[in-house]
């Protein structure tokens, strides 16, 4: 069996489903396939229960796609970003500071959703789409490149024609494999713990890293609970550290968090089971092929900071879509898949490499390590200047935003 469409789609995660809604929604015909099921409740078997904070810039795609309009009930406003430094002799805060998207902004930071939510919510745009055909169950198998066109085989057999294939299938992207691109990985012997807590202070939508070794543990804004303050949690440490931690008893846990916290939001309460992430750095020599991209994780990888990854996939899929766009009558030239290559991979060059040299000073366990980090953040949290400017390279703009352009 042979089918045709503008635009093949391997992966069904976040950032595929996305954008296979903003391809869709843009007039392109869209086969997006993934083998496995999404999960699209949390207290279901496998559900992925990590959060995705969207910051400002990836709003406009959401709202081209016809997304944001079904993900705002939802969501819950990033205002403030709150760093603490624990890295004294005691687990108490020593250093917080605190960036204020006031200062740059008339709009929050981003905004805080869980992973499963996402997909459930974007599966029912996508199926308002005649033009999108999600295939569940069935995945990329091989590939085979023309100058007219792409043949890709499914699992199920099916042969597709496709002007453009985006491979955005994760770390291990079959379609990075099919077209042969190498990639580079820096590990760092670490994991994360994602779970939810509740608490009895109020989260005011003030998302927090606190430091101390190991890596970052980050409290990030989620809406109530049963009447209570709730946020999500990504907890980095070493790979040792990390299986203790995700075997302990409740209770020990609980109080194990609390104090890893310094206590910034009251005692933290367990308010979900509990799952284990491997941390990584990755980026692809290249990010386009003939007649194919890559984008997300099957382009590039980084550490949970600063809520940097999907943002960064949304900036490729922003990129690309407008490129394909001006280019309708066949987005798979190599007017649009080189020039994505060119716009997209020096700054994630450049990005992966930033997130890599925070992440090894999050790290730090040395006490003159651990001290030398908390100069730093109080001499560029200092500068007026210099945290304006922090902010906005976070966010992926260089200038002041608005709500407008939120």
């Amino acid at each position: 069996m042979r089918e045709t469409t503008d635009i093949l789609i391997s992966g069904g995660g976040v950032a595929g489903l996305t954008a296979a809604a903003a391809f869709g929604s843009a007039g392109f015909r869209v086969i997006c396939v993934d083998p496995t099921a999404p999960v699209t409740q949390a207290e279901d078997a496998g559900a992925d229960l990590r959060t995705t904070a969207f910051l400002q810039p990836s709003r406009r795609v959401l709202d081209d796609a016809g997304l944001w309009a079904r993900l705002e009930p939802h969501a819950a406003a990033l205002q403030v970003m709150r760093i603490v430094d624990a890295g004294g002799e005691t687990t108490e805060a020593r250093l917080t500071k605190e960036f204020d998207a006031a200062d740059i902004s008339d709009a929050p930071f981003g905004w805080n959703l869980p992973n499963w939510l996402l997909r459930r919510e974007m599966m029912a745009r996508i199926a308002e789409l005649p033009n999108v055909s999600l295939r569940i169950g069935t995945g990329f198998a091989r590939l085979l490149t023309r100058e007219t066109e792409a043949l890709a085989t499914l699992t199920d057999g099916t042969t597709v024609s496709a002007r453009l294939v985006i491979g955005a299938d994760g770390r291990d992207s079959p379609v990075r494999e099919a077209l042969g691109i190498a990639s580079r990985t820096f590990r760092y012997g670490q994991k994360a713990l994602a779970f939810a807590v509740t608490h009895p202070l109020t989260h005011g939508n003030v998302s927090t890293e606190v430091h101390r070794s190991g890596g970052p543990f980050t409290l990030v804004p989620l809406p109530d609970r049963d009447g209570q303050p709730a946020s999500a949690v990504v907890w980095m440490e070493r790979g040792d550290e990390i299986a203790r931690l995700s075997a302990l008893p409740v209770l020990e846990f609980e109080a194990e968090m609390t104090t890893r916290s310094s206590g910034v939001l009251g005692p933290l309460t367990l308010a979900s089971r509990r799952s284990v992430w491997p941390i990584i750095s990755r980026i692809a020599d290249r990010m386009s092929g003939q007649r194919a991209v890559l984008m997300a994780e099957a382009a590039h990888v980084v550490p949970p900071i600063g809520a940097q990854g999907l943002n960064m996939s949304l900036a490729d899929l922003t990129c690309l879509l407008d490129l394909a766009t001006k280019h309708r009558e066949d987005p798979g030239l190599p007017a649009v898949t080189e020039a994505y290559h060119r716009r997209r991979h020096w700054e994630v060059q450049a990005r992966v490499t930033g997130i890599d040299l925070l992440n090894r000073a999050s790290m730090a366990g040395a006490q003159p390590l651990r001290d030398l980090r908390a100069r730093a953040l109080d001499l560029l949290y200092s500068a007026r200047p210099v945290r304006q400017t922090l902010m906005r390279a976070g966010l992926g703009t260089g200038k002041t935003a608005t709500a407008a352009d939120a």
